[in-house]
């Protein structure tokens, strides 16, 4: 769905977000590989996931993703109000949106073989989906007193469920925040279809831990709602967007310490802290983008942000690496050995580039 009138902060935010996917964290690895030293490998040594418990940048860009779905949704649903859209079709859009969501998320696990018993059903898109849905479908019947107890119950519950509730199949004394010892894994093993991403123990979008990504998709509606204020000047706005970035980083800082932050489990305590990051992420670039009109620099991120979907699926479907080397493999193959890798990054990122510009420029965008 898109705002009626375009954020500028939100789009260039999205591409930001998507570089990292589309070969950002490659080449910052390359980068440190070639020029090695204590600032370029403590970046490098964010663009993984942590194994479990903890937190990377890396751990950020899919909740980011939710969190800026979230912002557009206020938005969205005054403009189609404004059309004249129905309550029965908005309710229908919402509800098309989620299941497109899955859907895609399924072909990109290889729906299109046929093969159900080894499909893995869960992915990236599906919670995207499911949790915008919920998310959105909250939005529409609640206020905003009533949207933050949601979120507090759901967050609170899931929490006492992990911690203190015993899972059937485990061996008393195990770890509820394990992989093989929470609820999470336990519903994906009794309930999810076809493979799970650990096999037979757990799946990091699984239904259960689906239910906290709702919360991360609601704290984007907030900070849409926060911005639509129209009593509160743009310094305002970033003020507080900052403001609720900073109390929800210490929460979960805070909650960490009894429930782990934990993008696997998408833990209470990891909602809470990266919610609060995307917060300070988004009152930064609201503030230099809207507020201060500091755009000329957005042109990169705006060209990836406004086909964000697309650049996720076309990679997983189109040899960018072999598109990349075809026109570029001689150029890179002036360089040294050492060199090579992190040229090749360059020319990755520049092939993907060209390929969303070249759909910018014609006004082709996947909307979902």
């Amino acid at each position: 769905m898109e705002p009626s009138k375009r954020l500028l902060s939100l789009d260039t935010l999205r591409g930001f977000d998507m570089l990292f996917i589309m070969g950002g964290a490659g080449f910052f690895i390359a980068l440190n590989d070639l020029f090695p030293n204590a600032v370029f490998g403590a970046i490098a040594g964010q663009m993984s996931h942590v194994e479990w418990h903890g937190f990377a940048h890396h751990d950020m860009i899919f909740p980011l993703f939710l969190f800026i779905a979230g912002i557009s949704f206020p938005f969205s649903l005054a403009n189609r109000r404004d059309r004249g859209a129905s309550e029965k079709d908005i309710y229908l859009n919402i509800i098309r949106r989620g299941v497109v969501l899955v859907l895609l998320g399924m072909i990109y696990n290889g729906l299109l073989r046929f093969d159900f018993e080894n499909l893995r059903w869960c992915s990236v898109l599906g919670r995207i989906g499911l949790g915008w849905m919920f998310a959105a479908l909250i939005f529409l019947n609640t206020k905003t007193r009533t949207r933050i107890i949601i979120s507090a119950a759901i967050l609170i519950l899931y929490w006492l469920l992990l911690a203190f509730v015993p899972v059937p199949d485990v061996p008393a004394g195990t770890d509820p925040f394990s992989k093989e010892g929470s609820w999470v894994g336990y519903v994906d093993r009794m309930i999810t279809p076809g493979k799970l991403l650990y096999p037979g123990v757990h799946d990091p979008e699984g239904l259960l831990s689906t239910a906290p990504a709702i919360v991360t998709a609601l704290l984007g509606m907030f900070a849409g709602e926060m911005v639509r204020k129209q009593s509160w000047s743009g310094n305002k706005k970033s003020l507080y967007l900052a403001v609720a970035g900073a109390v929800l980083t210490v929460i979960g800082l805070l909650w960490n310490l009894v429930f782990p932050i934990n993008k696997n489990l998408w833990t209470s305590s990891f909602v809470c802290f990266v919610g609060g990051l995307s917060f300070l992420l988004f009152a930064l670039f609201y503030y230099l983008v809207d507020v201060k009109g500091w755009r000329k620099w957005t042109t990169f991120f705006v060209v990836i942000g406004m086909n964000s979907i697309t650049i996720y699926m076309a990679q997983r479907i189109v040899n960018f690496s072999g598109i990349s080397n075809f026109f570029f493999g001689g150029f890179i193959g002036l360089f040294s050995e050492s060199a090579q890798p992190f040229v090749s990054s360059i020319c990755y990122i520049a092939t993907c580039w060209v390929f969303l510009y070249i759909l910018y420029r014609k006004k082709i965008f996947l909307k979902v």
